[in-house]
């Protein structure tokens, strides 16, 4: 990986096997960036539903691991390390090195994409009429497949 930003807080050093020392140490910024105060992407809220699931929210377990309804089977140790890129990326999104647009799927729904792409970390959020954004996940792109699709989401974002 090239040399991060200095915008950007350094990596967790998670260990590659969840542990609960592991999973206190990533709950700990998760409740500083997303619970403890207000997260908001360009002047809206930012916001998750607050259900929980073996003690904390389901969207800390989106944030941390593959398969989050897999307790411990699919921990993502680079998931893991980027967690404090999350909140940065949304106080920043006018960082040269972040791309974000809205995409409207097929179904009608907006996202808006937060994409670090020469680092290859995504943040993902759910965009609302009011402008209010929730977020979904965020993770560390590991194929290349995906990088294309998300180039060619980009290439055709919302205008």
């Amino acid at each position: 990986m090239i040399e991060k930003p200095d915008w950007l807080p350094e990596l967790l050093p998670v260990i590659p096997f969840q542990t609960d020392q592991t999973i206190d140490l990533l709950y700990e910024v998760f409740k500083r960036d997303f619970v403890e105060s207000q997260p908001c992407y360009r002047g809206h809220t930012v916001w998750f539903f607050p259900e929980k699931a073996r003690g904390k929210e389901l969207i800390f377990w989106h944030l941390t691991q593959r398969n989050f309804n897999k307790p411990g089977e699919r921990f993502d140790s680079e998931r893991s390390e980027r967690l404090p890129w999350a909140r940065f990326m949304l106080d920043n999104p006018d960082q040269p090195e972040l791309l974000d647009w809205d995409y409207e799927d097929g179904d009608g729904t907006i996202k808006t994409y937060l994409w670090l792409k020469d680092y290859d970390y995504l943040v993902i959020l759910k965009k609302y009429p009011d402008g209010g954004r929730r977020l979904l996940t965020a993770y560390w792109i590991e194929y290349q497949n995906e990088k294309r699709k998300l180039q060619k989401k980009y290439e055709q974002r919302r205008q």
